[in-house]
């Protein structure tokens, strides 16, 4: 699985990284951070939850 955010879409609103935490990071500069594109499978559930939870719609999985 891999994650990939539109950074034009992205506003860095954080409910990805409230889902995901070990993937999805907004730091102190507001802007969003893919901390592992490629996620392990046991954390697909938690990924896809935070691309459900995306209100712009940004982030999406492949594979």
């Amino acid at each position: 699985m891999r994650v990939v955010v539109d950074f034009d879409r992205c506003e860095s609103n954080a409910l990805c990284m409230a889902e995901a935490p070990e993937v999805f990071e907004v730091r102190d500069d507001d802007f969003l951070y893919v901390l592992d594109e490629n996620p392990p499978e046991e954390l697909r559930a938690k990924v896809e939850l935070a691309v459900a939870r995306c209100p712009k719609q940004a982030i999406t999985l492949e594979g």
